[in-house]
C-alpha cells in the first residue's frame, strides 16, 4: 500500500509541475482507493504500449474550429456573428476579435493538456527501463517518440506564452510548497531544451514507417528533424530574437530576464543548418506531390492539364498521406474542417428549389484580403504585376471558353477572379468559380458556384451562412460527397491534419538562408542547395508559376525587388502564406514575423451575400474592424495563477 500511495501521490504532484497551482497544503492526504499504480502500467509490454499511446493523446486538436487558435483565432476565416453557438468556437473567435484577457484567458493551455502531456511523458521515460518483456531497441524507440512528444508539448506552449517553466522531470513527493511554485525559464533556455530533447530522440527513431497500416502517424527521423528546423526558425524570428522592446524589461523576482533584448544573427544560421539536415533526409522518402489519377477515386474524367494541376495542388493538404506529407496528426481528422469548408447546395441539380445541403455547414469564410493575397498568373503580387489590371480588379468581367477549367464561360463575375495563379483556383471557391468533386467527376461539367442572394450557395442568416463569398476549397477531399438522394447526408473522406509537409520545409529553408546570408545565386536557378531561390522555385514550379527570376524580370514593375534581402523577405513570406494557406500556419507565422499588428489591424471584409444583383453583391462590406496590439502576440497567464504562484511574471500588456 505504501508504494501504491507513493505512486498516486507522485502523479498528483506532477499535475501541477510547471503550472504553479496549489490550493491547499494537505492535498497529498487525499488518495482514492483501487487506483492502478504507476508500477502496474509498466509491468508488461501491452500495458506500457497503452501508456505510450496516452502520451500521444495530448496532441492538440489541429484544424478544429473550437480548439485550434490557428483556424479561427486570426484573420484567415470569418463567421457570421453572433451565430457561433459552441463555447469552444466562441473562445477561439474571441481571440480573433481582440478579446483575450488575463482574468479568464481564452484557450488557457497553461492549465491544460500540454503540461499534462509532459507529466505523462516524464512518467513514461522514468519507468520504461524496467518493463521485463521488451527488447532494448523497442524501448529506445518508444522512449525517443515520447521525448519528441515532450519536446512538441513544450514547443506548443512556447509559441503561445514565450518563456515557460521547463519540466525536465516530475517533482518528487518530498517537494515543498515553495519548490512546486516554479519559475518561467528564459527564451534561450526553452529553445535549447526543446532542441536537446529532439537531438536525444532522433538517433533511436526509424527513418520511415515500415508497417504503414498500423503505424502511420508515429514519429520518425524526418518528423523529428523537421520539427527541430521549425523550432529553430521560430527562435530566430523577430518575436523571440530580441527585435521587440516590449519584452526587454520582463524579469522575474530573481532578476532573471526572460526575453532576449539583442537580435542574434547566428540563430538564423543555426536554423538554416537544421533545415538543410531535415531536407537531406526527407528527400529520401518524400517529394512535392504531383497529379496522380488514382488519388481521385473511380469514375473521374480529367481532360485538361490545368485540371490535373488544380487537383494536385488541392491534394497537397486534403489527400491522406500524399507523397509530401512528412507529419500528420492522426488524432485530429478533417471532419469538422471539411463540413465547414463545403458550400451549401453543391448538388443543387438534385434538389430543385432547395437552397442548402443541410449536412454541409458552409461557414468557413476567408475574407477578401485573403483572396487578394494569391498571386497573378505570372506569379507576382497583384500590385507588382505590370500586366495585371490591378485598378480594375473589382470591375465586372465575363468568363470565356479559354477559362473554362477555372471559371464558368458566360458567367459574369469580377476581375479579381481572373488571371490568377493555379493555387487561387485550387484553394478557393467563389461566385462564378468551379468545383470538381463531391459528385462532379468530369472537368468539363463541374459544379458552378452561384453565391448571390437566392442562389444555391447562399443560406439564410444562421450559423451555416458564409459571410464573405469565399470558401477554402483546398480543405475538402474530392471524394467527400453530399448524398444524391438526401439533402441531409454528407459522407466525408477524412484525412489526418497535415502539420509539416515538404513544401513547408523548403520555404523554411529559403527564409533561413535569406536571413542568414541574404540573396545568393541566380533567381531563376533551381539547383543551388544553399540559395533561397532554389527552394522558392521548387515550390513555385509545382504551383504552375514562373521562377522568381522569370516572374520579376519579365512582368514586375521593379525587377530588382527579388534581389534585395529586405524585399526578398517579403516575397518569401507571401509565398509561404499562399502555399500553406488554410492549413494553420498563417496565425503563427504572422506572430513570429511580428507582422500581426499590421495584418490583423486591417478590416475584415466580404461581399454582400444578401444582395442578388451583381452591382450590389460585389460591394465590399466591412464585417469587423480587427484590433491587434503588442500584448496580443503572446497569451496571458491567468491572474488566478499569478496570485497562487508569485514566482511567475505576466506577459507584456496584461498587468
Amino acid at each position: 500500500m505504501k508504494n501504491s500511495m507513493k505512486s498516486l501521490s507522485y502523479q498528483i504532484i506532477s499535475l501541477i509541475t510547471g503550472v504553479g497551482i496549489l490550493t491547499a497544503c494537505d492535498y497529498l492526504d487525499v488518495v482514492p482507493d483501487n487506483i492502478a499504480t504507476i508500477e502496474e502500467n509498466f509491468d508488461m509490454r501491452v500495458s506500457t504500449e497503452r501508456y505510450l499511446f496516452t502520451c500521444f493523446r495530448y496532441l492538440p486538436n489541429h484544424g478544429n474550429l473550437s480548439e485550434d487558435p490557428a483556424i479561427s483565432g486570426g484573420d484567415e476565416y470569418w463567421y457570421l456573428y453572433p451565430y457561433i453557438t459552441t463555447t469552444g468556437a466562441n473562445a477561439v473567435t474571441s481571440i480573433a476579435r481582440g478579446l483575450q484577457n488575463a482574468s479568464s484567458p481564452y484557450l488557457n493551455h497553461w492549465n491544460g493538456n500540454p503540461f499534462k502531456g509532459i507529466r505523462d511523458c516524464n512518467i513514461f521515460l522514468e519507468n520504461i527501463g524496467r518493463v521485463p518483456d521488451m527488447e532494448e531497441d523497442e524501448k529506445n524507440r518508444w522512449s525517443a517518440e515520447v521525448k519528441f512528444l515532450k519536446a512538441y508539448y513544450h514547443f506548443w506552449l512556447f509559441r503561445m506564452y514565450g518563456p515557460i517553466p521547463l519540466v525536465r522531470e516530475n517533482l518528487p513527493i518530498s517537494s515543498t510548497v515553495e519548490e512546486v511554485k516554479t519559475y518561467r525559464d528564459p527564451v534561450n533556455d526553452c529553445v535549447d531544451y526543446i532542441v536537446e530533447l529532439l537531438d536525444d530522440a532522433v538517433e533511436h527513431l526509424p527513418e520511415k514507417i515500415d508497417f504503414e497500416a498500423s503505424e502511420l502517424g508515429r514519429i520518425t527521423q524526418p518528423i523529428c528533424l523537421s520539427l527541430k528546423a521549425l523550432v529553430l526558425l521560430t527562435a530566430a524570428s523577430p518575436l523571440f530574437n530580441g527585435e521587440s522592446s516590449d519584452y526587454d524589461e520582463i524579469e522575474d523576482n530573481r532578476g532573471v530576464r526572460l526575453f532576449n533584448d539583442t537580435p542574434d544573427p547566428q540563430k538564423w544560421v543555426r536554423a538554416a543548418e537544421a533545415c538543410a539536415d531535415a531536407i537531406r533526409l526527407c528527400e529520401k522518402y518524400f517529394r512535392l506531390y504531383t497529379y496522380d489519377n488514382s488519388s481521385l477515386g473511380s469514375g473521374y474524367t480529367i481532360t485538361s492539364d490545368s485540371t490535373r494541376r488544380l487537383v494536385a495542388l488541392r491534394n497537397t493538404a486534403a489527400l491522406k498521406w500524399n507523397d509530401e506529407i512528412i507529419w500528420a496528426n492522426t488524432q485530429s481528422m478533417s471532419n469538422s474542417a471539411q463540413q465547414n469548408a463545403t458550400p451549401a447546395g453543391l448538388m443543387s441539380s438534385q434538389y430543385p428549389g432547395s437552397l442548402s445541403n443541410q449536412a454541409t455547414l458552409s461557414k468557413l469564410a476567408p475574407p477578401i484580403k485573403i483572396a487578394e493575397m494569391f498571386y497573378s498568373r505570372n506569379g507576382l503580387p497583384l500590385s507588382d504585376d505590370k500586366t495585371y489590371d490591378y485598378a480594375g480588379r473589382f470591375g465586372f468581367r465575363t468568363a470565356v471558353g479559354d477559362e473554362r477549367y477555372y471559371l464558368q464561360p458566360g458567367y459574369t463575375t469580377i476581375g479579381l477572379h481572373f488571371d490568377r495563379e493555379p493555387r487561387f483556383y485550387a484553394g478557393m471557391a467563389f461566385d462564378g468559380g468551379l468545383w470538381l468533386g463531391q459528385g462532379a467527376k468530369d472537368d468539363r461539367n463541374q459544379y458552378l458556384l452561384q453565391c448571390k442572394a437566392g442562389q444555391y450557395q447562399v443560406t439564410p442568416a444562421t450559423a451555416r451562412t458564409n459571410v464573405t463569398g469565399y470558401w477554402p476549397k483546398k480543405l475538402v477531399n474530392h471524394e467527400s460527397s453530399p448524398s444524391p438522394t438526401s439533402n441531409s447526408a454528407y459522407t466525408i473522406t477524412t484525412y489526418p491534419w497535415p502539420l509539416i509537409r515538404l513544401a513547408d520545409l523548403y520555404l523554411m529553408y529559403a527564409e533561413a538562408l535569406n536571413e542568414a546570408y541574404g540573396p545568393s545565386g541566380n533567381p531563376s536557378d533551381t539547383t543551388e542547395f544553399d540559395s533561397p531561390y532554389t527552394w522558392l522555385n521548387k515550390v513555385r514550379l509545382r504551383a504552375g508559376i514562373p521562377t522568381i527570376g522569370e516572374a520579376w524580370d519579365n512582368f514586375a514593375f521593379n525587377p530588382n525587388k527579388c534581389r534585395q534581402q529586405n524585399t526578398l523577405r517579403e516575397i518569401i513570406q507571401q509565398e509561404r502564406l499562399i502555399e500553406l494557406a488554410f492549413e494553420g500556419h498563417r496565425f503563427w507565422d504572422l506572430r513570429r514575423w511580428r507582422r500581426a499588428h499590421i495584418e490583423l489591424n486591417k478590416p475584415i471584409t466580404g461581399w454582400d451575400y444578401q444582395q442578388s444583383e451583381p452591382e450590389f453583391y460585389y460591394r465590399q462590406k466591412v464585417l469587423f474592424n480587427q484590433t491587434f496590439t503588442s500584448k496580443d502576440y503572446l497569451w496571458p497567464i491567468s491572474e488566478s495563477e499569478l496570485l497562487v504562484n508569485r514566482n511567475l511574471v505576466q506577459n507584456f500588456g496584461y498587468n
